[in-house]
């Protein structure tokens, strides 16, 4: 039986891969895992039949036999360590792999979110003309010491990774800013994770429900 992913019915990034069940769709394809997705709409997530999947009301979810998962890093580890392809065998170049899915999502997300965020909620506060240039700077500061880190390098540590999936899907919520243009390498490297067959095949399948609920 295939595991089951919940996702947004009508997503707000209007199909453009930024929900974070992009993530997980991106990860089952790395692993050759087929899978089937449940849509639950912004009112569905909030009754009591999703908050038991998800006790926050969120997407997405994960589904295998009697195993509920959510949170997407979470989601995507527990596929990456029953599966070959998206962790190392070798055991300190594994404990590297997820090391960068922490940092992907602990260090280097938060500022980024709350970045973007306040971009749509606060433009029409008092205090945005004078916040948002605090926050583009901790994102810049992020970005700095990450493409320090990257280098000339493909990926962050050697081969392809369960890191590299999740920090890309990381930056490519920085697309609409402007900001990822002063960091050629780091645009180079989510091209890099883009251009990924899995990638493909899962940013269609993720586009289609879009495109079919307009």
């Amino acid at each position: 039986m295939n595991p089951i992913l919940t996702a947004f019915a009508r997503s707000p990034d209007r199909g453009r891969g930024l929900a974070r069940d992009m993530r997980v769709r991106w990860a089952l394809e790395e692993v050759g895992q087929p899978y089937d997705v449940q849509l639950v709409s912004f009112a569905e997530m909030k009754q009591p039949e999703h908050r038991s999947r998800h006790p926050f009301g969120q997407i997405p979810t994960y589904q295998e036999g009697d195993l509920t998962l959510f949170e997407s890093g979470a989601i995507i580890l527990h596929i990456a360590e029953r599966h070959p392809g998206l962790l190392p065998t070798e055991a300190n170049a594994r404990a590297r792999a997820i090391t960068w899915m922490f940092a992907a999502l602990n260090t280097v997300e938060p500022p980024i979110v709350e970045f973007g965020l306040a971009s749509i909620l606060e433009r029409d506060k008092s205090w945005y003309e004078t916040r948002q240039p605090m926050l583009e700077s901790r994102v810049r500061v992020r970005l700095d010491e990450l493409a320090l880190r990257l280098g000339d390098a493909e990926w962050l540590d050697g081969a392809f990774s369960a890191g590299d999936l999740l920090m890309v899907t990381v930056l490519r919520r920085l697309d609409a800013s402007g900001v990822l243009q002063s960091y050629p390498s780091l645009c180079a490297y989510i091209k890099r994770g883009e251009a990924r067959p899995a990638y493909q095949r899962a940013f269609a399948d993720q586009l289609a429900v879009f495109t079919n609920a307009v």
